[in-house]
């Protein structure tokens, strides 16, 4: 016991942790279903057909019953994360959770991973304290706070590409390692090409993950990476089969439906309508300047500073190493910028369709809170002396950089994935200007306050999305999809 204690206190990632996992068992339930959550869920409920060998051999079998209810939108997104969580999900049920704040909790433990993960990756360059204060910053981002609980397409899949990175360049080295044996080895290629398969799944970008990965093998080994060879076809073809497991729509035709995917999701077709800028523009049709704009704007004002000084920062000290591990880091660093870099540039040459702001690229954000990391550390190591003055000061430094984002999450609660900085003047100012609650998670208030007012039944008709409305309505208030009746009427 002592030394496990011992250890938690060594590793401080696991106190920040468990202090989000606090305020979450708190706060879970104060989160409205999202726009098409619902339909999300069901899918998720209907998988089990999928995976049961009493439905394969019935002589009926038709795969499409494994989609939900909404399968023509989300049989193309692989279901990886619903089929693993779903599950934690069912047993919260069973301890008298309802479906929709079992899901809250579960998606938000899920994203405690990929704070941690991303601790874990930054400890490949920087001290743990600057690791921990990138990590603090990273998740306390009200945007990624707010989606951390209520969505389940977009975050996770941000944890299963930080974890492939982080799992893939950690098998790089244990390869290079001479220390270590075959067996340990091949159970590190196995499990990060799991990963890698499962956040193939979940989106199809997800091979760019390997692909740094083997860009840094070949980096390391140089003519040696033959000798590795073996490892990343194993690799390779694990991941593969990770992923055909766990994509049920990949089942019938592999090849062509996962290139018909790829199609589909890089340029994302869409009619949707998005307000920017007090305008409202096609989601195809968006301005370039709107992916860097909302970068600035839905993050935090210290954050693009940070990542700016940390570039500089990273580069500088790795460039002024003189240690014999000066290569590979200066690679894996150039590599994990590349990770933003790449994206960001796909972005703003393709124009590909946007809309819910960042939600779409949240997973090409770790690489900005890593580079934030070193200018942290650069902090904490110029107010690091013996004078209990200087520690207090530095202490009083990063929690000034921190409390934008603390701040931001207690305002705003429970809609902190609404969050617009101080450069436009806040949420208040984005008001009819920039998209706010665009996933209609302000229902759940609404008619719950609706109905402690109601004294006698009432009808509520509702303009979009009914059913987010009616999961919150009580017995007696009536919920109706207002297009609906308004056709029934014209009729």
């Amino acid at each position: 016991m002592n030394s496990l204690f011992r250890n938690f206190i060594e590793k401080p990632i696991f106190i920040l942790l468990t202090v989000n996992i606090l305020v979450g068992l708190f706060v879970f339930r104060d989160y409205g279903l999202s726009w098409d959550e619902p339909l999300f869920y069901d899918y998720a409920d209907a998988l089990g057909y999928a995976y049961s060998p009493r439905e394969w051999l019935s002589g009926h079998f038709d795969l499409e019953n494994s989609y939900g209810i909404s399968g023509d939108d989300h049989k193309t997104r692989g279901p990886a994360y619903l089929f693993l969580a779903r599950e934690p999900v069912y047993l919260l049920e069973a301890f008298g959770l309802d479906s929709a704040s079992a899901w809250r909790l579960v998606n938000f433990l899920f994203f405690q991973l990929g704070i941690y993960f991303l601790y874990r990756l930054s400890r490949c360059w920087m001290k743990p304290a600057a690791a921990l204060a990138a990590a603090a910053l990273f998740a306390w981002q009200p945007l990624l706070w707010g989606h951390a609980f209520i969505n389940p397409k977009d975050p996770p899949f941000l944890v299963f590409f930080l974890a492939s990175v982080c799992l893939g360049l950690e098998l790089v080295d244990k390869l290079a390692n001479n220390s270590m044996s075959n067996k340990q080895k091949y159970t590190s290629t196995i499990l990060a090409a799991i990963i890698l398969g499962i956040t193939t799944s979940i989106r199809v970008l997800g091979p760019l993950a390997g692909f740094l990965i083997i860009a840094y093998a070949v980096s390391k080994f140089g003519r040696k990476f033959v000798s590795v060879i073996p490892h990343f076809a194993l690799y390779g073809v694990i991941a593969i089969f990770a992923m055909l497991i766990t994509w049920p729509f990949l089942w019938e035709n592999p090849v062509a439906r996962f290139l018909e995917v790829f199609r589909l999701m890089s340029d994302n077709p869409t009619n949707l309508s998005v307000l920017f800028g007090g305008e409202v523009y096609r989601a195809g049709e968006l301005p370039r300047r709107y992916f860097p704009f909302m970068l600035a704007i839905t993050l935090t004002e210290p954050v693009l500073i940070l990542f700016v000084a940390g570039v500089i920062i990273g580069y500088w000290k790795l460039i002024t190493d003189h240690s014999s591990l000066k290569v590979d880091k200066l690679s894996s660093l150039t590599l994990t910028l590349f990770w933003f870099i790449i994206l960001a540039a796909y972005v703003l040459i393709r124009r590909p369709a946007m809309y819910d702001g960042l939600r779409h690229f949240l997973f090409i954000l770790p690489p900005i809170f890593i580079f934030a990391g070193f200018a942290f550390e650069f902090l904490i190591d110029h107010f690091s002396s013996g004078r209990s003055s200087l520690v207090w000061l530095r202490a009083g430094v990063i929690l000034f950089l921190l409390l934008p984002g603390l701040t931001g999450i207690v305002q705003l609660h429970p809609y902190e994935y609404t969050y617009y900085n101080a450069f436009i003047g806040g949420t208040g100012n984005a008001f009819r200007q920039y998209e706010t609650d665009y996933w209609l998670t302000c229902y759940k208030e609404a008619v719950e306050r609706l109905g402690k007012q109601l004294e006698k039944p009432a009808n509520l008709f509702v303009h979009r999305e009914a059913y987010i409305a009616g999961y919150y309505a009580d017995a007696e208030t009536n919920v109706h999809d207002l297009r609906g009746a308004v056709n029934q009427v014209s009729r």
